[in-house]
C-alpha cells in the first residue's frame, strides 16, 4: 500500500467535508490548513494547494483568489453529490462507503 497516495486521498476527502461544513460561503485556505492538518496528518501549504487544484480538475470546488496571496474554495453543485453520497465517487478521493 502507498501511504502517500493514501494521505493525499484521505485530505481530499477532508477538504470537501470541511467546504460542506462552510457552504455556502467560501473557505479561506487558512480555514481548510486549521480544519484538516493534525497529529494524524502534517499538511504543508504546498501540499494543500496541489490538492485544492486537483478537486478543482475534477470540477468538485472552485477557487477564487488564485492571483492573490490567499484562495478561497468553495464547493460546486456536484462536489455537493459527492460530499452527500448522491452520486458515485470516482477514484482518488478516500470517500468511506455509505453504512447507512
Amino acid at each position: 500500500m502507498d501511504l502517500e497516495k493514501t494521505q493525499r486521498e484521505v485530505l481530499r476527502w477532508r477538504l470537501l467535508q470541511a467546504l460542506d461544513v462552510g457552504r455556502p460561503y467560501p473557505v479561506s485556505e487558512e480555514v481548510l490548513m486549521a480544519a484538516v492538518c493534525g497529529e494524524d496528518m502534517p499538511v504543508s501549504p504546498r501540499e494543500l494547494r496541489r490538492e485544492l487544484d486537483y478537486l478543482e480538475d475534477r470540477k468538485l470546488i472552485i477557487i477564487s483568489g488564485k492571483d492573490t496571496a490567499s484562495w478561497d474554495a468553495e464547493l460546486t453543485h456536484h462536489g455537493v453529490d459527492v460530499v452527500e453520497y448522491t452520486v458515485e465517487c470516482h477514484p482518488g478521493i478516500a470517500r468511506p462507503k455509505k453504512y447507512w
